[in-house]
């Protein structure tokens, strides 16, 4: 995210924040891990370009882009954490386990 002229925060190509996931438990792959696009940060930062847009027109752009890119899944015990660029492009997946995944989702200024 990028914060704009009128103090919203909007997504272009420049962010300005990473993205750091944290597990607070127990994370398998039947838990609804967090599904990471690897190396689509690349493919979204291109069709993005310079000129801000809402987060939704940026998922529209950036799935896409993106849909070559190979899966790997967040998986991990509590206290793991993944630092990801924050134009990656990321989504659960489906919880196929028997208790609920807890987990954060921060995003870490870089300025």
């Amino acid at each position: 995210m990028t914060p704009g002229e009128d103090g919203t925060w909007v997504v272009t190509n420049r962010p300005h924040t990473l993205l750091v996931l944290t597990l607070l438990s127990e994370v398998t792959i039947d838990d609804a891990p967090t599904r990471i696009r690897v190396g689509s940060h690349r493919d979204t930062a291109r069709v993005l370009g310079y000129a801000p847009c809402s987060a939704a027109e940026a998922a529209a752009r950036a799935e896409p882009a993106s849909a070559h890119r190979p899966v790997r899944y967040a998986t991990g015990v509590p206290g793991d954490m993944y630092v990801l660029h924050p134009l990656t492009v990321h989504a659960a997946d489906v919880h196929r386990g028997r208790t609920p995944r807890f987990m954060a989702q921060t995003p870490i200024s870089a300025r």
